[in-house]
């Protein structure tokens, strides 16, 4: 049976009000999909349920796959954290998500509808999924911010977090470049709370290589580290383009659970490309 029919199977008589879930992982960034095109959405509290690992399945987000709300798309993406919220955007999930609609309607190409708006994904491999995100903008009232300043260089410091870059991809994005170790989980809480950023923020935190290669690890919202995060990779590329530590196009981003080709494009927007991985079924 093709992996992505188990999305439509009755739970088991013993489980009456379980749904069947996928779970799928990029670069360790680990999902669970629900399918709700003709069933409801889970509440916040289930999906905090699921989300927890001793009494769910354990995901950094579950991603309810709705009916599109924009014709052409396939499927709307639903994107939950942890604490029940809603996200705009998770470059590592749509990809996961194109991987199961390419599954479904047999197509290497598909357009995800999504709050942060239309995605498109295409199919590069059997297990290689590549999505274009943005566009990426540096407007202080569109990371949102809740006061004009010089998103090139933010007036806010955590140790040795200084002299940042604020973006958004969709989502808001503080990315912070460093020449040395830094203890994240002491230092970026502050940046992610500070009150310059209404809605939460996730905090980049980027080491140069060289001129077309990071390192990065992110604190994502609403409180975490992260083995791996998309649309992160894609706005530190940006914000080292910017700053002029990162020459051409086309950047590799070293993240602890892997690596992420990113292709930046004249009009603003990034191609993500990067692996996935099926990692179990189940009812939850």
């Amino acid at each position: 049976m093709p992996v992505t029919e188990f999305l439509t199977l009755p739970p088991p008589r013993q489980q009456p009000f379980a749904r069947p879930f996928i779970k799928m992982q990029g670069l360790r960034n680990n999902f669970v999909f629900l399918d709700c095109r003709s069933a409801p959405l889970p509440s916040p509290s289930d999906v905090i349920r699921i989300c927890d690992v001793h009494e769910g399945v354990g995901a950094e987000q579950v991603i309810t796959i709705e009916p599109p709300r924009t014709p052409g798309a396939v499927a709307f993406m639903g994107i939950h954290n942890t604490d029940g919220s809603e996200a705009q955007a998770c470059g590592n999930a749509t990809r996961c998500l194109a991987w199961l609609l390419f599954e479904e309607t047999g197509k290497p190409d598909v357009l995800i509808d999504s709050l942060g708006g239309l995605l498109h994904c295409h199919k590069d491999g059997a297990w290689e999924v590549s999505v274009t995100l943005g566009p990426i903008t540096t407007a202080w009232n569109q990371v949102p911010l809740a006061r004009a300043v010089d998103t090139a260089h933010l007036p806010l410091s955590s140790g040795p977090l200084k002299d940042g870059v604020a973006l958004s991809i969709g989502n808001p994005h503080a990315v912070f470049f460093v020449d040395c170790d830094v203890d994240i989980p002491a230092a970026a809480p502050a940046i992610a709370r500070d009150p310059l950023f209404p809605e939460s923020v996730n905090v980049g935190v980027a080491r140069v290589i060289d001129e077309t290669t990071l390192k990065l690890a992110v604190w994502e919202r609403p409180g975490m580290l992260t083995e791996a995060c998309g649309t992160g990779a894609c706005v530190a590329a940006y914000a080292g383009r910017l700053r002029g530590f990162l020459k051409g196009n086309d950047i590799a981003v070293h993240l602890p659970g892997g690596t992420l080709q990113i292709r930046l494009l004249e009009d603003g927007r990034a191609v993500m490309s990067g692996p996935v991985a099926f990692c179990c079924v189940g009812f939850v």
